[in-house]
Order: structure tokens, then C-alpha cells, then sequence
């Protein structure tokens, strides 16, 4: 085995792990019994120690590389990205993290239409038949019925917050894309830091009382899924190409399902099933370029723009082609109110 085939298979192993980890965001979510609110503050609470103390270790703080401007933009991708998470997080509560994790999959789509509408990048008729083909599934897999037009329910509303969710991750991806020479920890570290603030007058302190091994669920979702997951894929993100780091992170909507299925007794419907492979295909051929699979090579400090799952590259090597990487989920519920399945499903608890 050659090195650099060492390296990859590393890299592969550490996407899987990272991108297997988020898939069970949305159970760590509804355990902790939160508010979508207290769930993202504490998420960002321990995830900024998380990451604080990582990048402390390493001595990322030496020679950081931010600017006025660059810091500006991080902060500003912060905003979007943590509203992103609450509103995702609601869509739990009202669809089901299934039906959410796969509506949210189209920010690959908004990363594009946002680019072309706000920065003029090119948006080619073959993108934009993708992106038709895209939505065309995420309508079967959303499961909208006339009837919830009608009653104006809350399932309605959990596909519509899944989809603004979606839009603000496309922002705050078209942000962070602009930050250059920075690592991406650091860009992190910052998006969780402007977390707390924001979120500090939201937050319900009195009814986090007496939550007892809730906390753990809340701990594990800013110090595993946060600074660890993270970690994990920033690394992954330095040694694979574009090609496979876009089809491992669809490792992380179908190990959701999987644990959505396995922990709640939800799944999507077969008519649903269907628009599944449209949203994935779509995705695949908008995000990977014609000449896919070729691996930065070394030279100036390359772009490390994040979302907290979003484009990376590690700072000394040249960009990749961005890719929608997955972002971390965080919703919150009761338990016994985890999500509306998507196709009435007795539960196996």
C-alpha cells in the first residue's frame, strides 16, 4: 500500500466516523428533553470548549491569520449558521428527523441559486435542470398532502422551517467560502463563540432544572459532535478529493434515518422513498466538478471556509471545489413527541 493510499483510506475512515456521529445528532437531541433553544445554546456552550481547548492544545491561536474583515465574515456565517440549527431542530419536532435530515439535504441547491443571485457565479442549464429534478424529490419526499394546506398543520410547518434552515446554510456557506488563510477550527471556534451571546436571551435557564442525566445528551452533543466530530472531518476533509468527501457525507442522512427508524419507529413512506435518489443524484452531480477526484496540491494558503459543515480546506494547500457537507443537527423535544412519522408507524419502543 502506497502512502498516499494510507493517507485516503485514513481520511475515508475519519469522514465515515465523523459523518456516522451526526447521524445520531437528532437522538441526542430529543433525549435531552430541551428546547430547541437551550439545546443550541449548550450545544454551542461546550462545543466552544470543545473547540477552544483543541485549537489551544495545538497552538492554532499563534499566528490565527484573521482580519478585521475575515473575522467579520466569520461572525457573520455564525449568525446564520445557529439560527439554522434552531430552525432545523424545530423541524424535528414537527416532521421527524428523517423527513427533516432529507428536506435540509437541499442546501447544496441554495449554495448555488445564492452564488448565481448574489455573486453572479455561473449557474449552467445543466445545473439548473439538477436543481428542477432536486426539488421534484424533495415534493415526494416531503409528503405534503392537500390536507395540510388546508388545516394549516404543524407538519407544513416543520418541511417549511427544514427548507429556511437549508437557505440559511447556504448563506453562511457563501460566507465562510470568502475566508481565506485562516483554519478551519478556528472559523468554527468563532461560529460557536457568537452562539452564546445570541442565544443567552432565548434560553429558558428555569427549565433546565433538574434535568439530571439530560445533561449528558447535552454534553455529548458540544464535546463529541461538536469538537470532536469536527475534528474529525477537518482532518478527513485535507486528504480526500471532492469526489469521495461528496458521497461519504450521505453517510450522514442515512444513518439518521436509520437511527430515527431504529430509536422512534419512524420511516418514510414508499412513495416518499422515491424522491430520496433524485435529492441524492442531484446533489452529486451539482456539487462534484466535471473532473472530480483530483486532490488540492501543495502551495499558497488555501481557503478554509466552514459552516460548520461546509466547504474545507486545510490552510497550505489550494482549494477544492466547495462541497455541501453536512451540518450538525440539534433539535428538541419530550421523547414521546420526538416527530411526526412520516407514514403512521406503530412505535417499537
Amino acid at each position: 500500500m502506497t502512502s498516499a493510499t494510507a493517507v485516503e483510506n485514513k481520511g475515508t475512515a475519519q469522514l465515515t466516523a465523523a459523518m456516522m456521529l451526526s447521524g445520531t445528532l437528532g437522538v441526542f437531541v430529543v433525549e435531552s428533553g430541551a428546547s430547541p433553544f437551550n439545546v443550541v445554546f449548550f450545544r454551542v456552550l461546550f462545543g466552544a470548549l470543545a473547540l477552544g481547548g483543541y485549537a489551544l492544545a495545538r497552538g492554532y491561536f499563534r499566528g490565527h491569520g484573521f482580519t478585521p474583515r475575515t473575522l467579520g465574515l466569520a461572525v457573520l456565517g455564525g449568525v446564520f449558521i445557529v439560527f439554522n440549527w434552531v430552525l432545523l431542530f424545530q423541524s424535528y419536532e414537527n416532521t421527524s428527523i428523517s423527513v427533516a435530515t432529507v428536506v435540509y439535504h437541499t442546501q447544496p441547491f441554495y449554495v448555488v441559486l445564492l452564488g448565481a443571485l448574489l455573486f453572479r457565479e455561473r449557474l449552467t442549464a445543466a445545473k439548473v435542470g439538477w436543481i428542477v429534478l432536486a426539488f421534484a424529490g424533495l415534493i415526494l419526499v416531503s409528503g405534503v398532502s392537500p390536507a395540510d394546506f388546508a388545516n394549516g398543520g404543524s407538519y407544513l410547518t416543520g418541511v417549511g422551517q427544514a427548507l429556511l434552515a437549508a437557505l440559511l446554510y447556504g448563506l453562511s456557506t457563501l460566507v465562510t467560502k470568502r475566508i481565506t488563510g485562516v483554519r478551519p477550527h478556528l472559523i468554527a471556534l468563532v461560529q460557536v463563540l457568537v452562539g452564546i451571546p445570541l442565544l443567552l436571551p432565548f434560553a429558558d435557564f428555569g427549565a433546565m432544572r433538574g434535568t439530571g442525566a439530560d445533561w449528558g445528551w447535552l454534553l455529548g452533543l458540544g464535546i463529541v459532535h461538536t469538537g470532536l466530530m469536527y475534528v474529525l472531518m477537518y482532518a478527513a476533509y485535507a486528504k480526500l478529493p471532492t469526489a469521495k468527501i461528496a458521497v461519504l457525507a450521505f453517510t450522514y442522512p442515512a444513518v439518521a434515518m436509520v437511527m430515527d427508524w431504529a430509536v422512534y419507529g419512524h420511516h418514510i413512506g414508499l412513495v416518499q422513498a422515491f424522491g430520496v435518489p433524485l435529492i441524492v443524484t442531484a446533489s452529486l452531480k451539482v456539487t462534484l466538478p466535471r473532473t472530480a477526484g483530483t486532490a488540492g496540491t501543495a502551495g499558497t494558503a488555501g481557503t478554509a471556509g466552514i459552516s460548520l459543515a461546509g466547504r474545507i480546506t486545510r490552510v497550505g494547500r489550494t482549494p477544492r471545489t466547495p462541497v455541501a457537507a453536512h451540518a450538525p443537527r440539534t433539535a428538541a423535544h419530550e421523547p414521546e413527541a420526538a416527530s411526526r412519522p412520516a407514514t403512521p408507524v406503530a412505535s417499537e419502543a
